[in-house]
């Protein structure tokens, strides 16, 4: 079939065609083709358990658990209507059998004592087409939402906008720092779009992850990738890292703190509680040396008997600064810090090894050489 004919819809993890002899419109599933993609490690286990639960995605935004309640035969990947607050949705099946269970758990949902909704019944075709047609109404429904928004000078921002499967209703994510009233708003937005609207405030890292992008490590965003929790980021990550607290270097394209920074967080603090706090310069026997800097992964520190430069710096493991410091308090300096092996630069290897990076090119031939070679063969002619 010609790519240009698909449409990959990765907000829901499908691929849309249509089909060149009935023109009917056919969507298949695509297991990595989504930010809340799963992966099921236990699919080649069947013990019998979470049998009628199936996980079941949405947007990139939701998915949620439904208990199969159709009577048909359901398996991951197919389309599926279930029931929604009102009327009702078409959404993909994700995960089934014994991962359920590890799903309910993560979530801490108890299923002895949680109330499902309801599986009804495998999409047909009048159902997907009618679920295409919402899905296209959602880009230009938020841009004009967004125009209502402003023309009604309400301090929010509309970042996505989500159908349900039957087109009768639609959920407006929106952005705004304080409290909105928008009682008025939804009134409007009934009027303007003929739909049940339920507005849901989202944050600066959500919208981001919904919008999607680049970030400064040439990489998705995090946010737009595989995040879909989000916990709380502080200064206190960036200063365990020793990293710079420049705002500009330390902000995402949300305008917060990075995800990132929590990232390696429990590496540093590992490696910190190994580093012996220096409050005081280390006492020698030639002098004082000042601490300049610390590699917190490779627990080495870096002293100088100038407190004010780094020309000249000794590094010493940590467990031997902690000796060093039991030593003093006990009146006792070791020997010159002088001594020290001076740390050795780090050699650059290419990704090949160790060959010239210029070994395809074509050797130089010696300036001369024919010259050479041509009066030699004049001399020869001549004595012969």
């Amino acid at each position: 079939m010609d790519n240009e004919t698909i449409n990959y819809d990765c907000n829901r993890g499908c691929a849309v065609t249509t089909d060149p002899q009935t023109g009917e419109t056919v969507c298949t599933y695509r297991p990595g083709c989504c930010k809340l993609s799963d992966n099921n490690f236990l699919k080649r286990v069947s013990d019998g358990t979470f049998g009628d639960l199936f996980e079941v995605r949405f947007k990139n935004t939701r998915k949620a658990i439904f208990v199969n309640d159709s009577g048909q035969n359901v398996k991951i990947g197919d389309m599926v209507i279930v029931e929604a607050q009102s009327g009702h949705d078409l959404g993909i099946v994700t995960l089934e059998g014994p991962v359920v269970g590890r799903q309910l758990k993560s979530r801490g949902i108890d299923p002895e004592n949680t109330v499902f909704r309801k599986i009804y019944r495998k999409a047909r075709q009048n159902d997907i087409e009618k679920w295409q047609e919402a899905i296209a109404r959602e880009q230009e429904t938020m841009i004009q939402a967004r125009r209502i928004a402003t023309e009604m000078g309400l301090e929010m921002k509309i970042g996505d906008v989500e159908f349900q499967g039957d087109g009768t209703k639609a959920i407006f994510y929106y952005i705004a720092d304080g409290r909105v009233d928008f009682r008025q708003l939804i009134k409007v937005f009934a009027e303007e779009f003929r739909i049940r609207i339920e507005m849901k405030q989202i944050g600066a890292r959500q919208e981001a992850g919904l919008i999607g992008g680049l970030g400064i490590c040439g990489r998705e965003l995090c946010c737009a990738n595989y995040i879909s929790s989000f916990q709380s980021i502080s200064t206190s990550a960036a200063r365990c890292q020793d990293l710079s607290l420049n705002p500009q270097k330390l902000a995402g394209q949300c305008g917060k703190l990075k995800c990132c920074l929590n990232y390696e967080v429990a590496n540093y603090l590992d490696a910190q509680s190994r580093i012996p706090r220096v409050s005081e310069p280390l006492e020698f026997e030639d002098g004082q040396a000042f601490l300049r800097k610390t590699d917190i992964l490779a627990e080495v520190m870096y002293f100088s008997y100038d407190k004010t430069s780094d020309a000249a710096l000794y590094p010493l493991d940590a467990s031997e600064v902690r000796e060093i410091i039991k030593m003093n308090r006990n009146g006792i300096k070791p020997e010159s810090l002088r001594n020290e092996p001076e740390p050795a630069s780090p050699e650059f290897v290419t990704s090949v090894g160790d060959d010239s990076i210029s070994r395809f090119d074509a050797p130089k031939r010696k300036k001369g050489s024919s010259k050479n070679r041509r009066k030699r063969s004049r001399k020869q002619q001549k004595e012969q």
